[in-house]
Formats: structure tokens, C-alpha cells, sequence
């Protein structure tokens, strides 16, 4: 079994990169194989509303970017994390490309990601982390992937990179989402 995991943040190690680590750390001791994909600062961009994934239904978007690879990863992983620092209230720019445009491709093809496992994780300074939760999961039901839930939302608190490993509240709900996503993924594909 395989999650990957895509760090929206365009710091390579700031709070949504230990955040992820977090998880990755409790799925690892549970035998989970874990791959990270730095999202953030790619030259991803958003859906040009083309269609030409319903035409073709290659599982491939007709753009020439790392899409195509990210798609790849996601549709070999039997679990998806999708993190994203909270910009105004939302999620970076490279998640949402990546939710809109894999979102499409996958209903293009059948629905890809269907009844994979999938989590959202969030990193914030103070509000607007729920909106970016909400995001992300909004995604993940729509394409009719499989939830856990954790002690409280995947959100931790911080500012400056490495500050959200002094929220101990966000630790043990990272902690808690990696335990409960390797159960479910023990249960659904062994």
C-alpha cells in the first residue's frame, strides 16, 4: 500500500511539510509506503476548461505541464493527502490547479480515484483553515473517495516554518489522522 502526498506550500519545508510528515510518520509505522510531491511552486496551472480529457479519456490532461505526473502518482497510490498552507482563507493556487484539473480528468475517466482513501491537511497562522479543509475534502467526496476523520479538523498552527511542532493540539490531530488512515487503508485494500 502507497499514500502520496502533495505539499501545496511553495516552502519546501515550512508547516504544511511537517504537517505531512506527521501523518506520514504514523502510516510508516503501520508498514505504509509514503511518497511526498512538492506541489508548490510548480509551474502548475488551472483548468483551461478545454475538455479535451472527456474526448480523449487517456486519464491525461491536454496541458503540457507535471499534471500528468501527479495524476500518475495519485492513480497507483491507494491513498491521497493533499496539503495546503491557508492563503486568504483558501488554499495555494498550485492545489487548487491540482483539484480542478485532476478532478475533472478523474469524472472524464470514470471517476479515477474512486473509493481511495484521502485526507487534507493544513497548515495556518490563525484562521481560515476550515475553508481550506473544506476545499480540499469538497474535492475528495466528489470524486467519491473515502474520509477518515481524526480528534479535531487537520489544521495546525503556525507561522514561521517549523512553528506547527509547538501545536500540540495539531500534533495528536495529525497523529490520530495517520493512525485512523492506516486502519482504513489496512481494512479497504488487505
Amino acid at each position: 500500500m502507497k499514500v502520496v502526498a502533495f505539499n501545496g506550500s511553495p516552502r519546501k519545508r515550512g508547516n504544511t511539510y511537517h504537517a505531512i510528515q506527521m501523518v506520514f510518520k504514523e502510516l510508516r509505522k503501520e508498514g505504509i509506503k509514503t511518497e511526498l510531491v512538492q506541489l508548490g511552486g510548480t509551474n502548475i496551472r488551472g483548468c483551461k476548461a478545454c475538455y479535451k480529457c472527456f474526448k480523449n479519456k487517456n486519464k491525461r490532461c491536454a496541458q503540457n505541464d507535471e499534471l500528468n505526473l501527479f495524476i500518475e502518482k495519485m492513480v497507483e497510490a491507494e491513498g491521497i493527502i493533499i496539503g495546503s498552507p491557508t492563503y486568504f482563507s483558501n488554499v495555494s493556487t498550485e492545489v487548487k490547479a491540482l483539484i480542478e484539473r485532476a478532478g475533472l480528468i478523474a469524472r472524464a475517466n470514470d471517476h479515477l480515484f474512486k473509493r481511495k482513501v484521502g485526507a487534507a491537511v493544513v497548515a495556518v497562522r490563525r484562521a481560515g483553515a476550515t475553508h481550506v479543509y473544506s476545499s480540499i475534502n469538497f474535492f475528495f467526496g466528489i470524486g467519491h473517495m473515502i474520509i477518515p476523520g481524526s480528534s479535531y479538523w487537520n489544521l495546525g498552527i503556525g507561522l514561521n516554518p517549523g512553528d506547527i511542532l509547538k501545536d500540540k493540539e495539531g500534533i495528536t490531530t495529525f497523529r490520530d489522522l495517520g493512525q485512523n488512515m492506516a486502519w482504513l487503508l489496512k481494512k479497504l485494500y488487505r
